[in-house]
């Protein structure tokens, strides 16, 4: 039977003041709906944040500490249902098995690593330049954080977000994408059970009318989405203009370069991974392969090969490599891009529509596509296209290669193959993305550095590590004099000492 979810508000679940309701399917069989949760009014919105506004009172003067014990015993529990939490992602969004259970641990050891920073959080002591004076730095938070996640790593990304938000003191209002609600549904019950008091962590389900009430609450002190570059660029523009803080984490034209001194099979299994993981549905994954032209011919063949074996299927399935895409808007939109590329002149080598038969037809599958004869100002070549979709871009060399990577709008990821420890190491310096990978492919974040990127990918603040203290807190710098007189700092300097 399926189940009906509810919003979670000052500590209870509650059905929507609107009295309206949503459905998900399963993306891998779209008859099959697993489960109903509210459509959110402003209304519901609003009781979300003013719990969150008026929990913060409290919440804010809990020491850091204490704080970090409930995220532990969170983390926990999340150990401890792995499994089960892995088997929901699959079935609520796609993503094969044992990707859905990387997702959950991405989770856990976010967990575990913010709290661990509740007893650091560091600050800074520093001397002064007036005698008896002493000075230092804090961190305080925002106050309440709406938190808007996306549906393509449902537990890891809203961990990302929520996790240090609470550690630093803030209090919070989760609007998950409609597109994955039962991760979030269970990821707030762990927080309950974990000991957060009411009000601490609200949950408002919904579509973008609930976001949009939530983003424009004056109560809101900070928003931290991840999502698309249109939506994340009209959250940005209101939030510039009613001077509210505001991060986000927004799209990925990732490439991987391919010198004619690298291990070709490595680098193969690195695109194949990278291209099609998560059925290519991650602001990281590789849409652009670089190849120098001499091994380009070698290459190409080896991953068409590669990309016409993978087997698609019902993520729960053992045998599955490729699960399906998120809903029929992404499939047409995937498809779309086909159209898009042949106009263009882009030939397509592998792939290249939606996959049917087998049982496929009932789902949202995508073949493995590889275009080639790709130039770099083509759309496909600078366009999101978010699904299993990937293009062959030749270059003469590194400074070309660099060039290509650097020339889209986006800044997030990018990688390299190569042998010559000089040429990784140029590379390293030019690439003008957030994050680098050198012999590896573009997927793979670790919690404890800094996630995110340049130009349209983000608005300079990063996800992970304690970075993500800095985009959930402000900076407090406090002076206590104990010289029992007015020191007027650089006004009390002797006329004629300069130092």
């Amino acid at each position: 039977m399926r189940e009906a979810f509810r919003n979670y508000i000052n500590g209870r679940w509650t059905e929507p003041k609107s009295g309206n309701w949503l459905d998900r399917e399963n993306p891998a069989d779209y008859a099959d709906a697993v489960c109903s949760f509210p459509d959110s009014s402003r209304q519901d919105v609003a009781n979300a944040v003013g719990a969150a506004a008026e929990a913060f009172e409290s919440w804010c003067f809990v020491p850091a500490p204490r704080r970090a014990e409930v995220l532990f015993r969170a983390a926990e529990i999340m150990a401890g249902r792995k499994e089960e939490l892995a088997r929901d992602v699959t079935i609520e969004m796609g993503k094969v098995l044992k990707e859905a259970r990387g997702d959950v641990q991405e989770g856990i050891d976010m967990t575990y690593y913010v709290a661990g920073e509740g007893r650091c959080m560091w600050g800074q002591t520093t001397p002064s330049e007036l005698p008896d004076k002493f000075n230092m730095s804090v961190r305080q938070p925002h106050g309440v954080v709406a938190a808007i996640t996306p549906w393509n790593f449902p537990i890891a990304v809203p961990c990302w977000k929520l996790m240090p938000a609470l550690v630093t003191g803030n209090t919070v209002v989760f609007k998950p994408s409609p597109f994955s609600p039962i991760s979030a549904y269970s990821l707030v019950r762990i927080l309950e059970e974990a000991g957060l008091p009411p009000g601490v962590m609200n949950l408002a389900f919904g579509g973008d009318k609930a976001g949009a009430a939530l983003v424009e609450d004056p109560r809101v002190g900070m928003v931290s989405f991840t999502g698309s570059l249109e939506v994340g660029r009209e959250i940005g523009a209101y939030c510039g203009r009613n001077n509210k803080r505001v991060h986000l984490e927004m799209g990925g034209k990732n490439a991987i370069l391919v010198l004619d001194d690298a291990d070709l099979d490595l680098a193969v299994e690195g695109a194949v991974w990278s291209a099609f993981g998560t059925s290519g549905q991650r602001c990281t994954a590789a849409s652009r392969i670089i190849v120098q032209s001499g091994i380009a011919p070698g290459f190409t063949d080896q991953l068409l090969s590669r990309a016409q074996a993978l087997r698609l299927g019902d993520g729960l399935a053992a045998t599955t490599d490729v699960g399906p895409v998120v809903n029929m808007p992404a499939l047409e939109k995937i498809g779309r891009y086909m159209e898009i590329g042949r106009d263009e002149g882009a030939a397509i080598a592998c792939g290249g529509a939606r996959a049917l038969g087998d049982g496929l037809d009932k789902g949202y599958f995508f073949q493995p596509t590889v275009f080639t004869d790709v130039r770099p100002a083509m759309r496909i070549a600078q366009e999101e296209i978010f699904g299993p979709v990937t293009d062959i871009i030749r270059c003469s060399d590194l400074e070309q290669a660099v060039a290509i990577n650097n020339g889209v709008q986006f800044g997030l990821s990018s990688a390299i193959y190569t042998r010559d420890i000089s040429k990784a190491f140029k590379a390293m310096e030019r690439m003008t993305t957030g994050i680098v990978y050198i012999n590896a492919g573009t997927i793979g974040a670790e919690v404890h550095l800094p996630f995110g990127g340049t130009r349209g990918t983000g608005n300079g603040h990063r996800e992970a590590g304690q970075a993500a203290l800095d985009s959930y807190s402000e900076w407090k710098t406090v002076y206590i004099d104990y010289s029992g007189r007015l020191q007027k700092a650089q006004m009390d300097r002797p006329e004629g000492d300069q130092g």
